[in-house]
């Protein structure tokens, strides 16, 4: 049986226009709020138009020594032509007060799920 994990990809973000690129601090301090970035294909830029576009990015956080993550946010993309086109990138505050790492989650909609890991340290 395939798992959802097992269709999810993983690239080189400076060689891939697909992965999601987690921009932030690498140690922050425990229950201060922190600035998060999120943006696809940081060094290649992804298409966007109606044939060829990021559907949404997840991002999530997952504690050191806890089983599962938690959902920071997720983040459609809606507009790819005509009038209006959006820019797939994402910015968000949160706080932790563990050690743990952040997940990004992106979709293509024609090449499938993709995701990157950032670890984050506590000062």
């Amino acid at each position: 049986m395939t798992k959802i994990g097992d269709l999810v990809q993983t690239a080189d973000w400076k060689l891939e226009k697909h992965v999601p690129v987690i921009d932030c601090v690498d140690t922050v301090t425990a229950d201060d709020l922190f600035e998060v970035n999120v943006a696809i294909g940081k060094e290649i830029a992804h298409p966007n138009t109606n044939e060829h576009h990021i559907s949404w990015v997840s991002l999530y956080f997952q504690p050191e020594g806890d089983k599962f993550p938690y959902q920071v946010g997720h983040y459609e993309f809606t507009a790819h032509g005509s009038a209006v086109y959006v820019h797939h990138a994402v910015s968000t505050c949160l706080k932790i007060s563990k050690p743990g790492t952040l997940f990004a989650v992106s979709l293509c909609n024609i090449h499938g799920l993709w995701q990157s890991s950032k670890e984050i340290n506590l000062k």
